[in-house]
């Protein structure tokens, strides 16, 4: 098993910039591209000093931010990596973070914002969706992340209609999007038992969230879901992912739904020990959260 982190650090020295469309949109095109390589620079080398703290402190899986670019796919302030002054260098970096990965064994993946929506009824949804993912199928090709992981989205008030569309804008996606996709069970509309027939179809993998599976449950136990998931990847001869994160007030509390700054042992699913499987672990206080589950786990096989 490998545990993986999402995006940032709380204690660890890696940070990542950012900036926005309106205070990209007061200057001058080339001040904006200046200003966007720099970042672009910065971002790159602080993955590749993400990668090397993961490797340090035995984490098995990295989530790289989805804006490592800030606003490229941007109607009025996107570029490309050619456009930027230092887009040469910046290409180079992303190689020796690819190599990096590879040769550690770090396992990448991506996972674009909410607002990406294949099963939406709106045209202009679906377009500005199929344009993000084309940027995260460039992102993971250039990085050699092996996953982009995605939501369905909403029901639309026919839950049947949109499964439809969104295989059917499944398959004009460019290929270094389509061949990485994978969906995610999630916390209110679309169960593991709503999901498989779709991944059989179009042959995709099934990232299974168990605590999403708690707050919106189907009639699958934890391990039957963890199998049946654990299937679809295995017909892609890749190493399945999961996802695990605890209530933030606890089960009985008002919001089940928020995540807590570190994980309850108790929600780590017992069925998962001793399984070939990356586990993100989804919580507030990061690498601190990974690395305190690593002990807990490793406590539990000394005690059996």
């Amino acid at each position: 098993m490998r545990l993986g982190l999402c995006c940032l650090f709380q204690a660890e020295p890696v940070s990542f910039r950012s900036t926005t469309a309106a205070a990209l949109s007061r200057q001058p095109r080339s001040v904006q591209l200046q200003r966007l390589s720099e970042i672009g620079r910065h971002n790159v080398a602080s993955l590749l000093l993400a990668l090397a703290a993961a490797r340090r402190l035995g984490i098995g899986a990295f989530r790289v931010m989805s804006p490592l670019f800030p606003r490229m796919t941007h109607p009025e302030v996107g570029y490309r990596l050619a456009d930027l002054p230092e887009g040469e260098a910046i290409g180079a970096a992303l190689a020796e973070v690819r190599g990096y990965a590879r040769r550690h064994d770090v396992r990448l993946s991506l996972h674009p914002d909410q607002f990406v929506v294949l099963s939406s009824p709106r045209a202009e949804v679906l377009r500005n969706s199929v344009t993000e993912l084309a940027y995260h199928g460039w992102l993971a090709e250039s990085l050699g992340a092996e996953v982009i992981n995605l939501h369905l989205g909403g029901v639309y008030g026919d839950k049947p209609a949109a499964l439809a569309r969104f295989a059917s804008v499944f398959r004009d996606l460019p290929a270094e999007a389509a061949s990485r996709l994978s969906l995610e069970n999630d916390d209110r509309s679309y169960t593991v038992t709503d999901l498989l027939p779709l991944c059989g179809r179009l042959s995709l993998p099934l990232v299974y969230d168990v605590h999403h599976h708690r707050c919106n449950p189907d009639r699958l136990t934890v391990e039957k879901a963890t199998d049946l998931a654990a299937e679809t990847w295995r017909a892609r001869g890749q190493e399945p992912y999961c996802h695990v994160s605890s209530p933030r007030n606890g089960w009985q509390g008002a919001d089940r739904r928020s995540h807590a700054d570190y994980l309850d042992p108790a929600d780590f699913p017992d069925c998962w020990l001793g399984r070939d499987v990356t586990v993100d672990v989804e919580a507030k206080a990061k690498e601190l959260a990974v690395l305190r589950l690593k002990e807990q786990l490793a406590a539990l096989r000394l005690a059996v």
